[in-house]
């Protein structure tokens, strides 16, 4: 199909479409009938006996929705037929419902189109109508004032998709049935085939995640930037865990992505579920974003589940979720704080999505939970729903000593803070029992504290922490201790904090 003629021949006016670059073609396709739409009755055209009067149904219908209801779409349809009688109308909502979209102004904006606005040559009107929107910073910390940008409520443009061109209106109507605006797009052009793949291109396009993940939360399915970047950098490299229990954690994932014709050939259904248990900071999350990350480097999406909260309430948004894995399938769904995600009043609905007469083909479900004895048996002790459970015990020496020196290299460029090779072992053999996350608030606590002290100099804040503990924490500072390590501002500090710490755990126990 050729070009169509570019605006400085004033295409836009009615009478430019005589020419027969616009004229539908004999041989043209026809309307919707290839193999990717649904199966709808083929089309005819009906007349009634007397020329002109067409069918009394559709001018009623249009009367009705232009005189007694607010209808944008019949309004804006009636007035492009009747400028552009020789173009075909396709009609296409930006957003229908949640995340339906086709975003066509974005898919061009990615590169994979192009457009540009035409500028109406009445000077009683705007060319478009937009409004400056105001949008503020998702984080303030760093002085971030947030940003501008448009919302488009009206545009012409002459848009441009792989040789194609077409004539895009961008309306944002209402229906007087519904509370809210609808925004849609209005494309004209001489053979709806290329329309067609135009919406299938930008509607797969937009469903698609860039550098984003699916979450839910609040009844409904929404895309995060801010979730893709917290694990863009996570590394099975910098999880400290058990050597064999990684690898098999890592072999587990890539090897159920890879084994679907292996799971057809024995007849059984191409999905599994793993939990993660154990005290809490002890790695579980950890171990998902980093198996987040490596997916995502295999082009395996992750579906993310914060609460089952809805206003059409738990047993809706399961079904909600499972709809959505089905249809990105292969996925990884992610279900943290299993316990508190399927409770009692819930299981029955959830076992029946898991395991029930709709197939979960490709679906990779991974639970955690820090009380797995509030799990219900159905769940945890059912290997067709959960297969495996995986234990995230607290670190062991050698696994303490290993978080020690990833704190060792943090602070390797600090010129405050001295941490000879000796001061992993030492701190590593005082937190027996510890967490990880108990670790690192040690750390976290100490380096505070010394930071406090930063005004004053070495020497004096040495001395006026070895006077605090000498007054306070006799029991922290022992003969045993070396006495280089007594010299160290981070040792005497964290010796402290760890006190703290224990004195807590016992408590709590």
């Amino acid at each position: 199909m050729p070009p169509l003629p570019m605006p400085h021949h004033d295409i836009w006016s009615p009478d430019a479409f005589q020419n027969p670059v616009f004229a539908p073609r004999a041989a043209s396709l026809p309307r919707r009938t290839h193999a990717h739409t649904s199966s709808k009755p083929p089309r005819t055209t009906t007349r009634d006996s007397e020329p002109g009067n067409g069918d009394g149904v559709t001018k009623e219908y249009f009367k009705h929705s232009s005189g007694k209801r607010v209808n944008t779409d019949a309004l804006v349809s009636k007035a492009l037929k009747e400028q552009y009688p020789h173009l075909e109308l396709v009609v296409v909502p930006e957003a229908l419902g949640f995340n339906n979209d086709c975003n066509l102004l974005a898919f061009a904006q990615a590169g994979h189109a192009s457009f540009e606005l035409v500028e109406e040559k009445n000077a009683n009107l705007p060319s478009s109508l937009e409004w400056l929107v105001y949008l503020p910073p998702a984080r303030r910390l760093d002085g971030d004032q947030g940003g501008l940008a448009n919302a488009t409520k009206f545009g012409k443009y002459l848009y441009k998709w792989e040789g194609h061109e077409f004539i895009v209106y961008l309306i944002d109507g209402r229906d007087g049935t519904v509370p809210y605006s609808i925004k849609n797009y209005y494309i004209l052009s001489p053979e709806t085939y290329y329309v067609d793949q135009l919406v299938l291109a930008a509607g797969k396009w937009s469903s698609d995640l860039h550098e984003e993940v699916w979450v839910f939360d609040e009844g409904y399915w929404q895309k995060s930037r801010e979730l893709f970047e917290s694990f863009r950098d996570a590394s099975w490299d910098s999880v400290i865990l058990d050597e064999d229990m990684k690898k098999a954690l890592i072999e587990d994932h890539l090897s159920f992505f890879k084994s679907r014709d292996t799971y057809q050939n024995l007849k059984v259904p191409w999905k599994r579920g793993l939990i993660y248990y154990g005290p809490p900071g002890n790695g579980k999350t950890i171990s998902i974003k980093a198996t987040m990350n490596m997916l995502y480097q295999k082009s395996i999406p992750t579906l993310y589940v914060r609460t089952l909260v809805s206003y059409m309430g738990p047993e809706y948004s399961i079904k909600q979720i499972f709809g959505k894995a089905r249809e990105y399938a292969p996925c990884y769904l992610v279900l943290e704080d299993l316990d508190t995600i399927v409770s009692e009043n819930v299981r029955s609905y959830f076992l029946n999505e898991m395991d029930g007469l709709k197939s979960n083909d490709g679906i990779f479900i991974i639970g955690s939970t820090n009380h797995l004895d509030r799990l219900d048996p159905g769940i945890s002790k059912r290997p067709s729903r959960f297969d495996r459970k995986y234990f995230f015990p607290d670190p062991n020496l050698e696994q303490r000593i290993a978080y020690c020196r990833f704190w060792q290299k943090k602070l390797k460029t600090s010129k405050e803070i001295d941490f000879p090779d000796k001061l992993c072992e030492a701190i590593a053999k005082i937190t027996d029992k510890f967490s990880f996350a108990y670790i690192q608030e040690a750390f976290v606590a100490a380096l505070l504290a010394i930071a406090r002290r930063s005004d004053r100099s070495n020497r004096d804040s040495i001395q006026a922490l070895t006077e605090q503990l000498e007054d306070d924490w006799l029991g922290v500072v022992d003969a045993s201790d070396d006495e280089d390590l007594k010299k160290l501002v981070l040792w005497v500090e964290i010796k402290k904090q760890i006190e703290i710490l224990r004195e807590g755990m016992e408590q709590e126990n």
